[in-house]
């Protein structure tokens, strides 16, 4: 007679250890991976996120990344809970503030930094390498104009950001997410711009760019059709790469590949 393939029930010892081995991992996700540093999952359960502005990422984080983020975390970063509504006056002393939603390592953003020392940089991102490149490149190069945010954007402009408090809103090379069945979680729809045309002044621009040319043509529908944007290019179409844009490495190899860069700035009315 052959042995019976159905497993043995489970002891209670057995459960014990898988539900010890479950709560382990639990505490290891919502703890921070640097004392002092970006937390795991700032805004825990406190907040509903319908719209999620990012993919989380992990990868490895050098001993400089480590290092700027145990010394600089407390003084430029902040973790979007979702607890509060931040003064940016004060956090910014006084400069008008942009925010940038993913920054990937930051290379784009220390850049138009350095040209711009007039305007703040509230950079967003979840990518821990990226946070603590951007907070090195901040240090090294003298760039007190710099933020950086740790968590989910949507929360940081639904629940921490003033009525009319933004003085413009970057997203450059958003996940297109390009499957079909996917395309509802594109940061860029109808709610999203709902909730920044809340945040961003009159006037203040919000600009995308993207080498997705579907993700591209979703993008300038969505933006011609809501009513509180306007385009700033009279033609109705993509713009011209603006000179305070840099030209990324990320960029560049997608133009070796032949990938096509469209820019969108659209005027909150």
């Amino acid at each position: 007679m052959s042995e019976s393939l159905n497993p043995a029930p489970e002891t209670d010892e057995s459960h014990d250890l898988r539900a010890a081995a479950f709560e382990r991992q639990r505490r290891l996700r919502q703890e921070p991976r640097f004392p002092g540093g970006p937390a795991a999952d700032p805004a825990g359960s406190h907040h509903e996120r319908r719209i999620r502005s990012f993919q989380p990422r992990r990868s490895r984080v050098t001993p400089g990344q480590e290092d700027a983020l145990q010394r600089l975390w407390p003084k430029w970063g902040l973790d979007i809970d979702g607890q509060s509504v931040l003064d940016l006056p004060e956090l910014f002393d006084g400069l008008p503030v942009v925010l940038e939603i993913g920054f990937g390592m930051g290379e784009a953003t220390a850049r138009m930094a350095a040209d711009d020392p007039g305007t703040g940089i509230l950079a967003v991102d979840v990518h821990t390498p990226g946070q603590g490149n951007l907070l090195g490149l901040a240090d090294r190069n003298g760039l007190s104009n710099i933020r950086v945010a740790n968590g989910d954007a949507i929360i940081l402009l639904r629940e921490m950001l003033p009525p009319d408090s933004l003085d413009g809103l970057r997203v450059y090379f958003p996940d297109p997410w390009p499957k079909k069945r996917h395309h509802k979680r594109r940061l860029i729809q109808p709610e999203f711009l709902d909730l920044v045309a809340q945040r961003l002044k009159p006037g203040a621009v919000l600009h995308c760019a993207t080498d997705w040319e579907p993700y591209a043509e979703q993008m300038l529908e969505v933006l011609t059709a809501h009513p509180r944007f306007e385009n700033t290019q009279a033609d109705g179409g993509y713009a011209p790469r603006p000179a305070f844009r840099p030209l990324t490495r990320f960029e560049g190899q997608g133009l070796d590949k032949g990938h096509v860069v469209h820019d969108l700035l659209f005027a909150r009315r």
